[in-house]
């Protein structure tokens, strides 16, 4: 039956037979026909069908939770098994917020050095999406803001506190400053992260609190391309101190720190709250902690 809820689980997150079939690497007919079976299995109809996709019905609800949880506990015995029989080994997949990248590098390199035989798969994603990852099993940790918007039952490891600065071209008037308040860079020509990025939600609430009004000219779900913007010399952006600094480096551009008049936000990682936890994901956790003791401590 697990072959059926991993089927189940992937129509589930894609809302498509054919996408889900190309997920799973099997034919658009295996799925159907797979889905059938669980449902004969069960004995209720978990899919609304008609010329496409429907939905899930009513129990398909229900099932969804159970095959989560179900699946979940499987892959976890099995990569116990495995880890008794040939140490630390398979895959690790992380998603971390486009701001907390190099901490998602500092935090796998670590990993890495004591356990060579985990593969790793980081990606970049949205706060929003992170969670959604985590639910459908697509990921096994996520780094991300632990205290601006609910998480949902989650386990965390707190890791940073996260800091801002005005980066723009060393040409720039405000450049030579030693710090700035949000109020005064209202009017630059400003290149920031997308809406959909809890980063800039929390970016438009310090220009909220301060009393203005910002209108950025350029917006990308990149820091990157944030970055290469004010490189330009034409525009300037808002990044968290560690993320500038490493943009930044070899770049004719100015790093200046933002008044924070508000506590700033914890970044951490977070995993799915379940017991227990398989083997490769309870040394990350391991790891995270390891690493932020050394943040705290300064070493």
């Amino acid at each position: 039956m697990i072959d059926k809820l991993e089927m189940f689980l992937a129509l589930a997150r894609e809302s498509h037979f054919g996408r889900a079939a190309d997920s799973l690497g099997i034919a658009q007919p295996s799925l159907s026909a797979g889905i059938k079976q669980l449902e004969a299995q069960l004995g209720v109809q978990l899919v609304w069908r008609g010329s496409r996709f429907g939905g899930l019905t009513p129990e398909g609800q229900r099932v969804l939770q159970w095959a989560r949880q179900i699946v979940a506990d499987t892959r976890t015995m099995k990569e116990e098994m495995r880890a008794v029989r040939h140490g630390l080994s398979g895959n690790l997949r992380l998603a971390a917020i486009p701001t907390a990248l190099t901490v998602a590098a500092d935090l796998t390199a670590r990993f890495s050095q004591r356990h060579p035989g985990v593969r790793i798969a980081v990606l970049s994603a949205t706060s929003v999406g992170i969670l959604s990852m985590l639910e459908d099993l697509e990921v096994d940790a996520g780094i991300t803001y632990l205290d601006n918007e609910p998480l949902g039952r989650v386990l965390t490891v707190p890791l940073y506190r996260e800091s801002y600065s005005f980066v723009c071209s060393a040409r720039s008037p405000l450049a030579g400053r030693v710090r700035l308040g949000w109020a005064e860079i209202a009017g630059q020509p400003l290149c920031l992260l997308t809406p959909d990025m809890q980063n800039r939600r929390i970016i438009n609430a310090h220009f909220l609190d301060a009393g203005v009004d910002v209108q950025p000219a350029v917006e990308s779900n990149s820091t990157v391309v944030l970055m290469s913007h004010v490189e330009t010399g034409d525009w300037a952006t808002i990044l968290p101190g560690r993320m500038a600094s490493f943009l930044a480096a070899g770049k004719a551009v100015a790093i200046v720190p933002l008044d924070q008049d508000t506590p700033p936000h914890a970044v951490g990682l977070i995993a799915p709250w379940r017991e227990p936890h398989t083997p490769v994901l309870a040394a990350l956790m391991a790891e995270a902690k390891a690493l932020a003791d050394i943040a705290d401590t300064g070493a």
